[in-house]
């Protein structure tokens, strides 16, 4: 992977040779949102006009487009990261790459179908709606650099170009690697995609369609195995971390996927270029996609029985997913009704393991498989001022999907607010690794896919977004059957250090009330600025299940100037990040899962972060000392139980944009 890497980005480098600089439309603005016309393909263009940053989109998977943005602000140092977005609600392990805890949680449902299961290997894994769609005026490359710790590299390169203002076509690739401070720590991934996308001339066939190959990979080494003695007590003995004894060697876990993605509409009947008339528009349009997928975890060490009784040598569980999704959907829109469409929908899986599995207390199957039909429809409506969006459908045959509603108003008051609101309903099974799970560890087997019921979620929910007060969202949420993870073990069982041992799923029976605000504001006088984001968090439950920080702030103090007769742009200051102390989740290598656990609140600690960012040109330098203050402070960052933050940490990298 490391010469994969350093090809790449030799071939992304090369159109530095030939790069233009392209004018700036707005310096302070971190995205601009076009018109719904203009997510339909580029505009034509007189070819003696001035290219502008404007010329270079970017679609989303909803069909949201902003401009390619190359200016430096706060926003853009927050999604600095591994993970290419702000994690303001997620805390990290010591290793880049290693899984992160939550701080926060919104309990609404992106999927309408459960996953494979093994969540904290998946928050560098991208899904169909992290893919992302180009429509660009000349060939645009953008590299991600960034340090890692001890050995390794993040690199993060795409190039996305046409061959006909109709036609555009982009290929990336996210490779990476970190040894870590830590023993048995090492961390690596790689993330191939590739996209398309076309339309006719008279825009009245349109397609995108995307290719991903990823495979994530991280060591294991189940936390510190003394961590009063050799971490908490400051010892100078073990300030160098590798010298920290942890509990295994030769233990890994790996998350490897494919998908094939495809999205295309036919226009049947009426309608010109952006137009809408009175007697309207009728489409046909497919969305098919179809996903491999597996989860690893390997242990060589057989002679630690820290999980409990072993089954079979040496330790190797896998489970596969392979799906299957078809979607039909007949649209008609005019300025009457609006968009209308209806839609049905196939969804076919199998989850799988290799062999059936006899255990003392039965028989565990290999297998869930079967097919979901749900029958649906979408609505999006401009009443004047207002627009209304709405989309639900209800499962007609299948286990796995009951119904799902998601509606919202938006309403722009003035033109510095506005405000929306909306609700959420879904009701679906969770995960595939709650309802059936085989391991080589005895405990870890189990098959609740006839008990477990569907989740049921409901949440309202409301943003108000000014530029005079900031933004401010609210949310509150009920759950039903929420599914968890938790530890049997009884009190002498933990005492001796076999709380891990008896981890299994749960469903709460007991309704469960989660309210969040969450309030961002930014002061800025002269050349200085105070960036401020703050969470509250409350839960109304009948036990330690949902365990959440109430309070996570963040501040940020920056100055910001051009500098060198305006050849670069500067931006200076210092991070503080917060979270008061709770029941933090703990973590589970086997599953690669979290679990609740009410023993141990951690938190309560300062995170200070000081940076230096600059921008020249097209390029934005970043320069940061991580967790800084961690040399004068007590040793009780943890991201987990028995799993600490990282010291501190300088490192620094750029993103680079090349336009030919």
């Amino acid at each position: 992977m490391r010469l994969l890497s350093v090809f790449l980005l030799v071939m992304f480098a090369l159109p530095v040779l030939g790069q233009r600089e392209l004018p700036q439309s707005k310096k302070d603005i971190d995205t601009t949102k076009l018109k719904e016309r203009m997510a339909r393909g580029a505009a034509v263009k007189d070819p003696t006009d001035t290219l502008t940053i404007e010329d270079y989109k970017i679609i989303s998977f909803a069909g949201d487009t902003t401009y390619l943005d190359t200016t430096l602000t706060i926003q853009k140092d927050y999604k600095y990261n591994y993970l290419r977005r702000d994690d303001f609600e997620l805390m990290p392990f010591s290793n880049v790459g290693q899984p992160y805890n939550r701080l926060g949680v919104n309990l609404n449902k992106i999927k309408w179908y459960p996953q494979l299961g093994a969540r904290a290997r998946h928050f560098n894994y991208y899904e169909t709606e992290d893919i992302s769609y180009y429509n660009v005026a000349t060939p645009m490359t953008e590299l991600f650099f960034k340090t890692t710790l001890e050995r390794g590299q993040l690199l993060d390169a795409m190039l996305t170009f046409n061959t006909s203002r109709r036609l555009n076509i982009s290929i990336a690739y996210k490779g990476f690697r970190s040894d870590g401070k830590y023993r048995e720590d090492e961390m690596n991934s790689g993330n191939f995609r590739t996209t398309v996308s076309y339309q006719t001339d008279n825009e009245r066939y349109r397609m995108r369609a995307h290719y991903a190959s990823q495979d994530i990979e991280g060591q294991e080494n189940g936390g510190l195995l003394d961590k009063e003695g050799q971490f908490e007590s400051g010892d100078s003995d073990f300030s160098d971390r590798s010298s920290v004894d942890v509990r295994f060697r030769d233990v890994t876990n790996r998350v490897n996927g494919k998908r094939y993605f495809l999205d295309h509409q036919l226009r049947l009947l009426g309608g010109g270029r952006d137009s809408l008339s009175r007697r309207g528009s009728l489409s046909l349009g497919h969305h098919f996609e179809y996903e491999s997928k597996y989860y690893q975890y390997r242990q060589a060490d057989n002679t630690n029985e820290y999980f409990g009784e072993l089954i079979f040598q040496p330790v190797d569980d896998q489970a596969f997913i392979k799906t299957y999704y078809n979607q039909l959907r007949l649209g008609f829109k005019n300025k009457v009704i609006g968009d209308l469409q209806a839609k049905v929908s196939l969804y076919s899986y199998s989850y799988y393991f290799k062999s059936i599995l006899q255990t003392p207390g039965g028989v565990i199957h290999n297998r869930l498989t079967g097919e979901e039909v749900v029958a649906g429809a979408a609505w999006d409506k401009d009443l004047g001022a207002f627009r209304i969006q709405a989309e639900g459908g209800v499962g007609v045959s299948g286990d796995l999907a009951g119904s799902y509603l998601d509606a919202s108003v938006y309403v722009p008051l003035g033109e510095k607010h506005n405000f929306s609101a909306g609700i959420h309903h879904s009701a679906r099974k969770p995960n595939f690794n709650f309802l059936l799970y085989q391991s080589d560890y005895l405990n870890y087997n189990w098959d609740n896919s006839a008990v477990f019921e569907n989740e049921q979620v409901q949440s309202l929910f409301a943003r108000f977004n000014s530029k005079t007060w900031g933004i401010l969202e609210g949310q509150l949420s009920s759950v039903e059957n929420y599914s968890y993870f938790r530890s049997t073990a009884d009190a002498e069982a933990i005492e001796q250090g076999e709380e891990r041992s008896f981890i299994r799923p749960f469903q709460e029976g007991e309704r469960i009330n989660h309210l969040r605000i969450k309030y961002e504001k930014e002061f800025k006088w002269r050349k200085w600025a105070l960036n401020n984001t703050l969470l509250y968090q409350q839960v109304d439950q009948p036990g330690n299940i949902l365990n959440l920080p109430a309070l996570t702030m963040r501040n940020t103090l920056y100055f910001s100037s051009d500098v060198f007769k305006k050849a670069m742009f500067i931006q200076t200051g210092i991070t503080f990040k917060y979270f008061t102390a709770y029941y933090m989740d703990g973590y589970n290598p086997i599953l690669a899962e979290f679990y609740t656990q009410d023993r141990e609140e951690l938190g309560n600690f300062p995170l200070l972060d000081f940076f230096i960012n600059a921008k020249v040109r097209q390029a934005r330098i970043y320069f940061k000392l991580e967790h800084f203050n961690s040399p004068f402070s007590n040793n009780n960052f943890y991201a987990a139980p028995d799993y600490p933050y990282r010291d501190f940490v300088i490192r620094f990298g750029l993103v680079w944009n090349f336009f030919s």
